[in-house]
């Protein structure tokens, strides 16, 4: 099964709380917190990540507290697990060449990379505000267009 962490799911709670005010709205942890229902300690280390990623800036001050860097049209869910969980691949060797000692003898390598890619630009496509986008009036799914995924055709599976 392929999963992403308990932060990186709280991450995205914390995140959707936030996408759900004004982009420039700013929130303190202990308002996050509350708001979210995960404890203080969870959400300042969740910040904190998110924070060196860029996806949120942190501001000092009597009103300081944390804020979205870009609005969250403009934030990929591929952003947030990296920002997490580091490089995003289903394998070893998607992330980086020779991580594997069967490498040199591996004939499905090229194959696990167009998998990757297929995933990471499928991830890449979903926004924050496609994320948090509420249902519609009929309980019916949410469709969520995933615009850059394009698949490889059998044949170049197979070549």
């Amino acid at each position: 099964m392929i999963r992403i962490s308990k932060l990186t799911d709280y991450a995205f709670i914390v995140l959707g709380h936030m996408a759900r005010g004004r982009h420039e709205a700013v929130y303190a942890a202990a308002e996050l917190a509350t708001g979210t229902g995960i404890a203080v300690p969870t959400v300042s280390k969740v910040l904190k990540s998110l924070t060196r990623a860029g996806v949120v800036r942190s501001l000092r001050g009597v009103r300081g507290g944390y804020a979205l860097c870009r609005p969250a049209r403009e934030t990929s869910v591929a952003t947030v697990i990296h920002a997490l969980e580091g490089p995003i691949a289903i394998t070893e060797c998607g992330i980086a060449e020779h991580q594997c000692n069967q490498s040199d003898a591996c004939h499905t390598r090229g194959n696990w990379d167009l998998i990757n890619q297929a995933i990471r630009g499928a991830l890449e496509s979903v926004s924050l505000a496609d994320l948090v986008r509420p249902p519609n009036d009929h309980g019916a799914e949410v469709s969520i267009p995933l615009t850059s995924l394009t698949l490889p055709r059998a044949t170049e599976l197979t070549e």
